[in-house]
């Protein structure tokens, strides 16, 4: 378990926190106690369907939002902290009614207007993952949110896609928004992203497993010395251990603590940027199949 305690990690602040704004100065005024740079992730944006009919709250939640980024940027002050913004915003606007979409964005983008006023605030912006949303519609995103305002971007906070191909991926990204840097989150894509083809009709698709897929192994460790100068870090956004749904066995609700997930993890960490030749699903070819990785859950239900 040590493997994971000693590595530092991001805190995730949201509607979960009751005072937002008192948790806030107490973790900073923590980490400053013991001289340490404080990681802060926000994660106020609601997602929690994906339909045509899911307004996320609808403009009274909106409202609600800016109302907590103007208390978050108070809270923060002239604080040194990292702001990893919003995991999951961009990646998730089009589970959003089509109405919705734009305010979305424009939502994000105040966010933004916010906490880049901060003075000792580096952050970096939500920007999917290699295997997610095609760079031009990402770069699209950020340009409108305000990247140009901030350090840079993130990548694969709640993905498990190889390092490697988030370099790459990014690196597309960079070139699209005037050459931004940018962080990867390797906390739990060890062994890699669980991906296979199912046909639905007359397309065949590409499914990626993104819930518990079982036998995945925590990722290289958080530093800055990274495989491309573009890449300011690798860091560990994501929280490996904690369960992100009822899914092959995972604990509810999501957001609790799961002890077992987390040993998996470690016993099956690695340093590797990307797959290995010989290898499928992070494992040397038919160690796993795909029902052993994917889980049978995932597998009925195409996810």
């Amino acid at each position: 378990m040590w493997r994971i305690a000693r590595e530092p990690k991001f805190r995730w602040f949201g509607r979960f926190n009751r005072p937002a704004r008192k948790a806030v100065r107490d973790y900073i005024e923590r980490a400053q106690t013991v001289g340490q740079v404080p990681l802060l992730a926000t994660l106020r944006h609601q997602g929690r369907q994906c339909n045509s009919r899911y307004t996320a709250g609808g403009v009274a939640e909106d409202a609600r939002t800016r109302a907590w980024f103007r208390a978050l940027a108070n809270a923060i002050g002239e604080s040194r902290v990292v702001i990893a913004f919003e995991p999951d915003s961009v990646g998730t606007v089009k589970c959003l009614a089509r109405s919705r979409r734009k305010a979305r964005l424009r939502l994000l983008r105040y966010g933004v207007d916010q906490l880049s006023k901060l003075p000792n605030a580096t952050i970096y912006i939500e920007a999917t993952a290699a295997d997610w949303v095609p760079a031009r519609r990402t770069a699209e995103a950020l340009r409108f949110i305000g990247l140009h305002k901030v350090r840079g971007f993130m990548l694969n906070v709640t993905h498990y896609d190889w390092t490697s191909r988030n370099i790459r991926y990014g690196l597309d990204v960079s070139r699209r928004v005037g050459g931004k840097p940018f962080i990867i989150s390797t906390h739990f894509n060890g062994r890699g992203p669980v991906h296979y083809r199912k046909r639905r009709g007359l397309r065949n698709l590409r499914i990626n497993v993104h819930c518990h897929p079982l036998h995945r192994g925590l990722g290289i460790p958080p530093t800055t010395r990274t495989a491309h100068p573009k890449v300011d870090a690798y860091m560990w956004v994501g929280r490996p251990g904690y369960s992100g749904g009822s899914c092959n066995g995972g604990p509810l609700p999501v957001g609790t603590w799961w002890p077992a997930r987390a040993l998996t993890l470690a016993r099956n960490q690695t340093s590797f940027l990307g797959p290995r030749r010989g290898t499928r699903f992070g494992w040397p070819r038919g160690r796993y199949s795909l029902l052993a990785v994917a889980g049978r859950d995932n597998l009925r239900r195409g996810r």
